[in-house]
């Protein structure tokens, strides 16, 4: 892999980690939405059945 698609990579893994915490955030401050632990595993399984398509190009 050359260099710019490792720091693309990178770069999705970063915002998909910070788009899974704000929803473990979002849930912690309304609990009657979800439990957070729920909501962070279904962000991270949406950005993976995203992020593998596009990698394994």
């Amino acid at each position: 892999m050359s260099t710019i698609t490792l720091l693309v990579l990178l770069l999705l893994v970063m915002v998909g980690f910070l788009a899974v915490g704000a929803l473990v955030y979002l849930a912690h401050r309304h609990p009657a939405a979800r439990e957070p632990l729920l909501v962070g595993l279904a962000g991270v399984a949406a950005m993976a059945a995203v992020v593998t398509p596009i990698v394994t190009r």
